[in-house]
């Protein structure tokens, strides 16, 4: 009860105080500070004065902050430095309310700290996740002495040359280690050394316990084992005793990789049936934790990993550890088809455990670890043996499962041997080229820059000195300088140090020793710039890796076999046997004849059979075949092709009796005979030359052209009359015969026939008056000169009705009642003089509006 009224009275104290301080700011944000300074000069005396003792609250207010968090932040001097060191503020801001608010929360009892379970709680116990989802600052980011700094063996970063296995035994070997430092040449042309391993994990065969389904072995309960933790060599000794005589061992990593370069293992555990090992990897003896491999690479234990592709490379780079005898489970996962490949996805499979991942974005190296921090590291691999268990069943239980790499279990353990094989190389970068595991080739590749020349040049240089930096201080590039800053800086270009001070982020405390250096580095690289290349000129003028060449060997020559094509052909297809693929393969019965007589129709004359009614074919007679040109011509034909001159200004004239001269003649004859219907079928018009010059005197208005084009009109007129009665009579026939003519079959063919006949004579008209329009062209290139055209003549451009007239005007439309229409003027109106009125407006009306719908 003290308690909680201590709470209360100090709530109610610090509550009001903090809402008039909150009242006051926003007053004074609304005011205009820098106006009032100007007009009284005694307000701006009081606003310095208040600016300092503000600075001097908040910056005591961070010092604090700043060690319950871990953190350290620099004096705030002036309102500059607000600005310049804004996120680093906000950082430990952020921190202290989620301390806070967590104090809170256990205070007010919403959350509980979980402790093991103990006893009573079951053996099948399980910790629940903590209902903080984000991971405390302290825990991600810790602020503590550099471990590599005591390691008695320091790492190497430098570029020079590939890296050298760090092995000095090598226990259950089959090549002596000796033999083992050799290089090679890999896929991107470069020299690296070999796997120490690599003979002893290939030939490796794995117990037979592997392949049987056995009954799962039960975990023991979390309460009565306990994790122990390793930080001695002697302890180390003690640990591999147990190991030796175990069949399986489970192993997990811890990592880092933001407060060093190649990165850093930073814990270690192991578990078998009965016991939990937590070893520190971070002693300064670490590299004694070779001694290891005597179980690592012992071919008789089997050692499970969940997600071994990184750990095999942290744990020969570090530690010199290979392992041998590798089970993957998130290889076999993934071979069975599981709904999930993480560990959490196992876990919650066959465990019911609900793993807290958020410990994995945890900074490992805090000495000593939080509780909840153990608990996370030990469950990875208390309960993996089990799931192996679970998932060595499944395997075996699918042995017959059918698939081109073999059986499930033989696929897991294919790809767990690859996984073994992998080597740690050192990280690369090519100055000049940007190529390389650290390289900015990638990323500049990857975004969406297009830098000029002294931008590219103030880049390479940025990301070559961060690089450099990194190296010797055994920093993550990231640590020392962000990508995103390097673009912001190119993208400003600073020209001072204050500018230059004002772009570098939180982890600018880091730099500040160094920032003389990286200005001199940006003016250096924009005078180097100011003559070379821009990015896109560069890029141009690489390919994505000029460097790394594939050598490509020429194919053994094979020898040349003769083979006769002959013996490969088949008579008949294998498939489709005797039966022809085409009836154009099958042998013919008949046979076309050799000769077959040719029709010649002529091409200036235009024939039309006109038939009586009494002489028209009867539907079931044979259609007649047509007779050759000369047979119905007579042998005077005059050759195919031969000239012949169509006088102007005259239309050939037949009888009355044979052809009549209009449509009207046509009309008035159909009443009285309709045996002297015409068809243009039975008209033989023959055009000649050299008749009737007479009458080429009458028509001298006409031209040649004129004169053809009106013969012509007149003739289909002819035509058209001459096809409509022939086709009535023939109908007016059909009717009376109908009652009398039972064979339909006859009648059709009687009306294809006709419709043969109508074709063929439309199509010789056709071709008669297309050798008419291409004679008459003929002769007037030939026989007149083109005129001079004659300007004085011509019609106005400017004025519709000025002007000559020209030989058109007397065709021009009439109306109906035969006078010419009047053109219409848009610009009279607006010359008349006359007065008219205002148009009516359709103003708006009174009244209420309404809204019309579909």
């Amino acid at each position: 009860m003290e308690s909680s009224q201590d709470f209360n009275s100090l709530r109610d104290a610090i509550q009001p105080a903090l809402l008039a301080v909150t009242r006051s700011a926003n007053g004074l944000a609304n005011e205009d500070l820098q106006f009032q300074r100007t007009v009284h000069p005694s307000v701006g005396s009081q606003l310095d004065n208040t600016t300092d003792r503000m600075l001097q609250l908040v910056s005591g207010l961070l010092k604090s902050s700043s060690k319950v968090t871990g953190q350290s932040t620099s004096k705030l001097e002036d309102l500059d430095d607000v600005e310049i060191k804004w996120k680093g503020i906000v950082d430990v801001i952020d921190s202290f309310l989620e301390k806070a608010d967590t104090c809170l929360d256990e205070y007010t009892g919403l959350i509980k700290r979980k402790d093991a379970p103990t006893f009573e709680a079951g053996r099948d116990a399980k910790r629940t996740k903590s209902t903080t989802e984000r991971l405390d600052w302290s825990l991600k980011r810790a602020n503590i002495v550099k471990p590599q700094n005591a390691f008695e063996k320091k790492p190497d970063n430098s570029n020079n040359g590939p890296w050298k296995p760090i092995l000095t035994t090598k226990p259950h070997a089959i090549v002596p280690l000796d033999q083992c430092f050799t290089t090679f040449i890999n896929e991107e042309q470069t020299t690296q050394y070999q796997h120490p391993y690599r003979h002893e994990i290939e030939a490796m065969q794995y117990p037979s316990h592997v392949f049987e389904s056995r009954e799962p072995i039960k975990y023991l309960p979390v309460e009565t084992t306990k994790a122990i933790w390793v930080d001695t060599y002697e302890g180390v000794l003690e640990m591999l005793e147990e190991l030796k005589k175990a069949r399986e061992i489970a192993i997990d990593l811890e990592h880092h990789d933001y407060r060093t370069y190649t990165g850093l293992l930073s814990l270690m555990q192991i578990s078998t049936r009965e016991k939990d090992w937590i070893v520190d990897t971070l002693m300064p003896w670490r590299h004694k934790l070779e001694i290891l491999n005597e179980v690592f690479a012992d071919p008789k234990i089997v050692k499970v990993f969940h997600g071994a592709y990184m750990d095999i490379v942290w744990l020969q780079r570090d530690l010199g550890l290979y392992v041998v005898g590798l089970f993957d489970t998130h290889h076999a996962s993934t071979v069975l088809g599981y709904g999930g490949g993480s560990l959490a996805f196992l876990l919650k499979k066959f465990v019911d455990f609900e793993a807290d991942k958020k410990y994995q974005l945890a900074d490992w190296r805090i000495r000593p670890l939080p509780d909840e921090m153990l608990y996370y590291a030990r469950a990875d691999t208390h309960y993996l043996l089990y799931i192996y268990d679970m998932i060595r069943n499944d395997l075996a239980a699918t042995a017959n499962t059918v698939h081109p790499d073999g059986k499930p279990i033989q696929r897991v353990i294919a790809k767990s041997k690859e996984t073994s094989l992998r080597r740690h190389e050192n990280p690369t970068f090519e100055l000049e080229t940007g190529y390389g595991d650290r390289g900015w080739y990638n990323y500049l590749a990857r975004s969406s820059f297009v830098y000029n020349r002294e931008e590219f040049a103030v880049f390479k240089a940025l990301w070559n000195w961060r690089d450099t930096t990194a190296r010797q201080e055994d920093e993550s590039a990231g640590f020392i300088m962000n990508q995103n800053v390097i673009a912001e800086i190119v993208r400003i270009m600073p020209t001072d140090k204050k500018a230059l001070w004002s772009l570098l982020d939180g982890h600018a405390r880091h730099l500040k020793p160094r920032l003389d250096e990286l200005f001199n580095v940006i003016q250096e690289a924009k005078e180097k710039g100011a003559t070379g290349p821009t990015l896109l000129q560069y890029f141009s003028s690489t390919t994505s890796n000029p460097t790394h060449t594939q050598v490509i060997l020429p194919k053994a020559a094979e020898p040349e076999v003769s083979v006769d094509i002959n013996e490969l052909k088949s008579e008949q297809s294998q498939l489709w046997g005797k039966v022809p693929l085409s009836s154009t393969w099958e042998p013919s019965s008949k046979k076309a004849p050799e000769t077959e007589e040719l029709l010649e129709i002529p091409l200036f004359y235009s024939v039309a059979q006109a038939e009586e009614d009494e002489d028209l074919p009867d539907a079931s007679e044979p259609v007649p075949i047509l007779k050759p040109a000369s047979e119905v011509y007579g042998k005077q034909q005059e050759p195919e092709n031969q000239e012949f001159t169509l006088k102007a200004g005259r239309k050939r004239k037949a009888s009355e009796a044979d052809v009549p001269s209009g449509p009207e003649q046509v009309e008035s004859e159909e009443p009285e005979d309709n045996n002297s219907d015409v068809e243009m079928d039975d008209v033989v018009i023959i055009l000649e030359d050299g008749e009737d010059n007479d009458e080429d005197e009458e028509e001298e208005g006409e031209t040649d052209s004129e004169a053809a084009k009106k013969a012509a009109k007149q003739e289909k007129k002819l035509r058209r009359k001459a096809h409509k009665k022939a086709k009535r009579a023939a109908e007016q026939q059909t009717e009376e015969e109908e009652g009398g003519v039972d064979d339909e079959e006859a009648r059709r063919e009687a009306k294809r026939a006709e419709r043969k006949a109508r074709k063929a004579a439309k199509k010789a008209a056709k071709e008669q008056e297309k050798q008419l329009l291409l004679q008459e062209e003929g002769e007037g290139e030939e026989g007149e000169e083109e005129e001079a055209f004659d300007y004085s003549k011509a019609a106005s451009v400017l004025r519709a009705d000025g002007g000559a007239k020209s030989e058109f005007d007397n065709n021009k439309k009439r109306g109906k009642k035969g006078r010419k229409e009047k053109v219409f003027d848009p610009y009279a109106a607006k010359a008349s003089s006359e007065l008219k009125g205002v148009r009516n407006r359709n103003y708006e009306r009174a009244g209420r509006s309404g809204t019309f719908k579909k």
